[in-house]
C-alpha cells in the first residue's frame, strides 16, 4: 500500500504532497547528515508499494531484533495517538527522536496521516533549547527531558517513553507548564498501547488506549491484545499488576529479575525507591553470588560518593551488597541505558 498524505501536512514549514515528501527523501539521501539520510530511508520505505515496513528494536535489553510492521497498524496507531491527546491537523509538532527506531518513526507517521506542522532537528540531549515557537506536542526520552527542563515549557504536551521515568524527575516537572505523560510501549505494537499522565496529575497506574485489552499470563506478564496494531496477541516480559481491564502498574521485567537468597527482587521497584534520594543516573542488577545464588547491586554514572543514606526505606534483600561507579554510562542509538555494555565493559575492567 502506499500511504495518503494528508493535505495539511508539513515539513519543516513546507507543505508537503507525495511527490514533495519524495524530493525531500531523495535530498536527505543524497546531500544531508546521517540522522537526515535515516529520515529519507524511511520515507522512501513509507511510500513505496509494499503492505510492511522494517523497523529496528533499540536493543537496551538484550539484542537489536528487526521486524516488519504493517503500515495499517502503524496508521492506526497514528490516529489513536491523535485522538487520545486531541492533537488534530495542523497542529505544530517537533521531531527530535531519531527516525532509526519506531519512537522518531511514529512521529513521523503521524504528521503526514493527521496532518500535522512538523518541524525536525538533529537529535540531541537539548532539542528544545533553541526553539523559538511553543510546540502543542512532542515526544522525547526521559534523558533529554530531564536536560531540557528549562525549556520543557515550549512543548504543551510531551510523552516520555523508553525508560523508566524516575520520581526525581517528576518532581522537577512540577511548575513548568507542561502536560507530561508516561507511554509503555513497545516496536511490535507501533509504538505505546498504554498511558500514564505524570503532571500536573500524577497516575501511578498505566491505562491503555481504546480497542486495546490486557490480560496477564501464569507468570504475570503482560499480554496485549490489540488487533489494530499487531497481528497476533502479544505475551511481553514485563511483570504487572493488573488494576481492572484497562490500568496496570509494571512491576519489572522477568529477565530482570534478581533471585537473591531465594527473595525474588525486582529491579524496578528498587530503582523506583532509590529515584527519591538519587539524583544520578543509575541502576540495579544482579551479580553471581556463591552464597546467595545472585546478589543486588547498584550501578550509579558519576563521580564516587556515599549513597548510604539512600537504603534506608529498602528490604534486607532489595538492599544493594555493592555500589559501582561509572564516568559515563554507555546508551543506545535512542539515548536509553545500554546496561548489557555497561555491565560488560565494568567487570571486564575489574578483572
Amino acid at each position: 500500500m502506499i500511504p495518503k498524505i494528508h493535505p495539511t501536512f508539513k515539513l519543516n514549514g513546507h507543505s508537503l504532497n507525495h511527490e514533495g515528501v519524495m524530493i525531500v527523501a531523495y535530498s536527505y539521501i543524497k546531500e544531508g547528515e546521517e540522522w537526515e539520510k535515516q529520515i529519507g530511508d524511511f520515507l522512501l520505505s513509507w511510500l513505496d508499494n509494499f503492505e510492511v515496513v522494517t523497523v529496528r528494536t533499540s536493543g537496551s535489553t538484550g539484542v537489536p531484533k528487526e521486524y516488519k510492521l504493517d503500515k495499517q497498524h502503524m496508521i492506526n496507531s497514528a490516529v489513536m495517538t491523535g485522538k487520545y491527546f486531541n492533537i488534530g491537523a495542523e497542529k505544530d509538532v517537533l521531531c527530535c527522536l531519531p527516525l532509526s527506531y519506531i519512537a522518531g518513526k511514529m512521529m513521523m507517521v503521524r504528521a503526514m496521516t493527521l496532518g500535522w506542522h512538523l518541524d525536525l532537528v538533529q537529535p540531541s540531549t537539548t532539542p528544545l533549547r533553541k526553539a523559538e515557537k511553543r510546540y502543542d506536542f512532542t515526544a522525547m526520552s526521559p534523558l533529554q527531558v530531564s536536560k531540557s527542563l528549562d525549556d520543557i515549557h515550549k512543548a504543551r504536551k510531551v510523552i516520555i517513553g523508553g525508560g523508566a521515568v524516575s520520581q526525581g524527575l517528576i518532581e522537577k516537572l512540577k511548575g513548568k507548564h507542561t502536560k507530561a505523560f508516561h507511554t509503555y510501549g513497545m516496536t511490535e505494537t507501533s509504538s505505546h498501547i498504554a498511558v500514564r499522565e505524570l503532571y500536573p496529575t500524577y497516575e501511578e497506574n498505566y491505562t491503555v488506549l481504546e480497542n486495546v485489552q490486557i490480560e496477564k499470563d501464569k507468570e504475570n506478564r503482560l499480554v496485549i491484545h490489540a488487533p489494530q496494531l499487531a497481528r497476533t496477541s502479544l505475551v511481553t516480559n514485563d511483570l504487572v499488576e493488573l488494576i481492572n481491564d484497562k490500568q496496570f502498574k509494571v512491576l519489572g521485567r522477568v529477565d530482570d529479575v534478581i533471585n537473591t537468597g531465594s527473595v525474588k527482587v525486582h529491579p524496578a521497584q528498587v530503582e523506583q525507591k532509590l529515584s527519591h534520594h538519587i539524583s544520578e543516573s543509575f541502576f540495579i542488577s544482579g551479580k553471581a553470588d556463591e552464597e546467595l545464588g545472585q546478589k543486588v547491586i547498584l550501578i550509579i554514572e558519576g563521580k564516587e560518593r556515599n549513597v548510604q543514606q539512600a537504603f534506608q526505606k529498602l528490604g534486607k534483600f532489595e538492599t544493594p551488597k555493592e555500589i559501582h561507579f561509572v564516568d559515563k554510562f554507555a546508551l543506545t542509538h535512542t539515548g536509553k541505558m545500554d546496561k548489557r555494555v555497561i555491565l560488560e565493559k565494568l567487570f571486564s575492567d575489574h578483572r
